[in-house]
């Protein structure tokens, strides 16, 4: 009898064991609501039944016990913020070399509590005819990604790997949501459609995904099975951060058991976390229960220490005559010595001891670390290719008197040690400081993310050439550091602003004059031409857009940012290259061939220009679906001749209505769809510069005019006397851009800009 009372007592004590167990297990749902679907958890604030979950964003629909997120397969929910789906994927089939593609299906994720993530996944595509593209937002602007690949036989393909040929995939910049996944083809499969017929695009899971030339062969895409998996990163709210979050009335974090946390750098929204010495799920009011430490293995307290768990942490206290924290980790538990005095003296001696050691430590510590300072500079500076830029300088004194080598503290010093006030602009590729040197000159200084250690000697070449570029538009670049992990490029301080913020702002606009904004045109042109025609290998800029062109106090352009530029070999007029630039002024023909040549320019030039007549963004998302592209709003409203009604409406005049029809003429030309009917930047540059130069002669021609009338007056009114080297006008401190017959040709080195630089 007494046996089996001890067995109903040990399988009662069992019972409540896994009670408590089965009721930590519920705990991550919201209590009385389905935690589990199929073999996927669902937490809070997830949910799969009405009251369950926190909004519509974080519905799982279980009716046929597979957990669905929207029309999407889920197979991971982490508490910590990552959701696991099953993604579709972007198909584009054609058949018999037609026109029309027999299968077409682009996908859409609108949900803005959840953004890609950067390192989980990579975007894929498949074929041999392909481009795989991702449109997305980003910072709450509109963001391009894109890929290509080729083939002309599965000759060419290699199975497992993804280089291009039949296959490519390009890395995910952070932050992105709000996305379209399109598969394409530039030229229909035509060439190809015997052996590939598809072109197949998708997000893939990192080390989830294996190329194979079997999925070449087939329509649709073979053996993908129509999803692929993919990870989201997902927040709470939308645009909120824990600081403003903690003050709304839907702020979701737990009681004081749990604290918010800001997700990665360039993710929206705000999570939930337990504190430390507590777990569960920081979204529910009491979901973060205290771990009893003491239960843990191994042991947190000495052997001879008593363990006591504390909300959220625990205390270990030493058995009677021993001494010590207690703790498995710390001093321990030690028997206590019953002689005092020799207590008193092993004390002062270690005291003493210890101090020696101290200051003989630090002396040694200080030391080691000024010398591995000097070595990692030293290290940094020999790689990032000081020494090839010392031995360049010393065999070319024109660039040693222009190219300066900066020191890492100096550049520390001029920005206040990278001071966020000194922050001027930031992007995908770096940010840009304002310093000021002991002379008290401004420069900025560029501080890129990162480093292509293959393409350390192309960038000392492009620093010797870009400080030899003296031209009066073109940002001019002093300098560089080389003694910290990413090279720094010290450039001259543009303190006017870019002409996006004054053609976009309603203050800045309003003062953006006619004179100004022909004068901003002729400048970037004759900048253009110049990297065109003017330098020993052509540089193609790869990138302009008003937000890349600087102003000075006199509004005279500065073209800058060559992060993306190429130069193109002195045999060659064009380059095979990934599609880089900004949507909206992106070449169509560069866009769909990966064929870069000079006239790619000509056609962001002229969605610059239209930009500046008609004070509209290049590319909108709030505009009608037909008209999201200023290039083809613009061609619509000069073939229409309804020019008037898009251009900004205090430039117009009577005085220079045709000098404004003979620009926009000059824009439909760059806008040709065609590069090779676009004129080059040099015919572009001197038409506008004989417009300016007519503009002048009118205004010179008015002040003439009025002044032989003046001559006539006794005496002539104080307000009306004019100086004819100064004509008083809106546009009356700068001079006329300088003609290429004052372009110098310099010998210039190869330019090779990319990974930030």
């Amino acid at each position: 009898m007494a046996a089996f009372r001890r067995m109903l007592l040990y399988v009662a004590c069992v019972v409540v064991m896994l009670s408590k167990m089965a009721a930590a297990a519920a705990s991550l749902a919201k209590p009385n609501c389905q935690n589990w679907c199929g073999n996927v958890e669902i937490p809070y604030p997830f949910g799969t039944t009405e009251n369950c979950y926190l909004n519509d964003n974080y519905f799982i629909n279980c009716s046929n016990s597979q957990p669905l997120w929207g029309n999407h397969v889920v197979t991971n929910i982490s508490i910590q913020g990552e959701l696991e789906i099953l993604m579709f994927i972007a198909i584009q089939c054609y058949q018999n070399s037609s026109a029309v593609p027999v299968v077409d299906h682009s996908f859409y994720l609108p949900y803005p509590t959840v953004t890609i993530s950067n390192t989980k996944n990579k975007l894929v595509g498949i074929g041999c005819d392909t481009y795989a593209s991702l449109s997305a937002y980003q910072n709450n602007e509109p963001y391009f990604l894109a890929c290509s690949s080729t083939c002309q036989s599965l000759m060419n393909v290699v199975n497992g790997s993804c280089n291009f040929h039949g296959c490519c995939q390009i890395e995910i910049p952070t932050g992105l949501k709000n996305f379209t996944l399109e598969a394409g083809s530039n030229y229909n499969h035509t060439n190809v459609s015997k052996f590939n017929p598809c072109s197949s695009a998708f997000v893939a899971k990192k080390d989830e995904f294996k190329f194979s030339s079997d999925y070449l062969g087939k329509m649709p895409a073979p053996d993908i099975n129509d999803t692929f998996p993919m990870v989201l990163d997902w927040v709470i709210g939308t645009y909120e951060t824990c600081e403003t979050a903690r003050s709304k009335p839907d702020y979701v974090c737990g009681q004081n058991t749990s604290s918010c946390d800001n997700p990665p750098e360039g993710v929206d929204g705000y999570r939930c976390k337990c504190k430390e010495g507590y777990e569960g799920n920081p979204y529910l009011h009491d979901g973060c229960q205290d771990i009893n430490e003491c239960l843990q293995v191994p042991k947190p307290c000495h052997a001879k220490a008593k363990c006591t768990n504390t909300g959220g942490s625990f205390s270990c206290t030493c058995r009677k005559d021993y001494k010590g924290d207690g703790k498995m980790n710390g001093t321990g538990c030690s028997p206590k010595v019953s002689h005092f005095k020799n207590i008193i003296i092993a004390l002062i001696a270690i005291s003493i001891g210890l101090s020696a050691l101290f200051v003989v430590g630090s002396s040694v510590y200080c030391g080691l670390k000024r010398k591995r300072l000097f070595k990692l500079k030293e290290k940094f500076f020999e790689q990032n290719g000081g020494f090839l830029l010392q031995q360049k300088l010393s065999n070319d004194r024109t660039s040693m008197e222009v190219a300066k080598i900066f020191s890492a503290e100096e550049l520390e010093k001029a920005t206040n040690n990278y001071d966020e006030s000194r922050v001027l602009g930031q992007g995908s590729f770096g940010t840009v400081y304002r310093g000021i040197l002991p002379d008290n000159n401004q420069v900025a200084i560029k501080k890129s993310k990162l480093c292509d250690q293959s393409q350390i000697e192309q960038f000392i070449n492009e620093v010797i050439v870009l400080t030899q570029i003296n031209h009066r538009n073109v940002v001019k670049l002093l300098g560089c550091c080389l003694e910290t992990e990413v090279p720094l490029l010290v450039y001259e301080c543009i303190t006017n602003g870019t002409l996006s913020a004054h053609i976009h702002d309603k203050v800045l606009s309003s003062s953006l004059s006619w004179r100004k904004r022909l004068k901003i045109a002729a400048d970037t042109a004759g900048a253009l031409a110049y990297l065109h025609f003017s330098t020993s290998m052509p540089i193609i800029h790869r990138d302009v857009k008003p937000a890349n062109i600087l102003l000075d106090n006199n509004y005279t352009a500065k073209v800058s940012d060559f992060g993306t530029s190429r130069l193109v070999p002195l045999d060659q007029t064009q380059l095979t290259t990934l599609v880089k630039g900004t949507l909206g002024y992106l070449d169509p023909e560069y866009f769909h061939s990966s064929q870069l040549t000079e006239k790619s320019d000509v056609y962001s030039f002229g969605v610059v220009v239209a930009e500046l007549l008609t004070g509209k963004k290049a590319l909108s998302f709030d505009r009608p679906e037909s008209d999201r592209s200023l290039a083809v709003i613009f061609s619509s409203a000069v073939k229409e001749d309804r020019l008037h009604q898009i251009l900004e409406d205090h430039i117009v005049s009577d005085g220079n209505i045709n000098e404004i029809n003979k620009v926009a003429k000059l824009v439909m030309q760059c806008l040709c769809v065609r590069g090779e009917d676009r004129p080059n930047m040099k015919e572009v540059a001197m038409e506008l510069e004989g417009l300016r130069s007519m503009d002048q002669k009118h205004q010179l021609g008015k002040v003439d005019l009025y002044t032989k009338e003046a001559e006539c007056l006794v005496t002539p009114p104080a307000q009306y006397s004019f100086s004819i080297n100064g004509v008083n006008n809106d546009d009356s401190s700068t001079s006329a851009t300088m003609g290429y017959e004052s372009m110098r040709n310099q010998d210039l080195k190869p330019l090779i800009l990319n990974s930030g630089r």
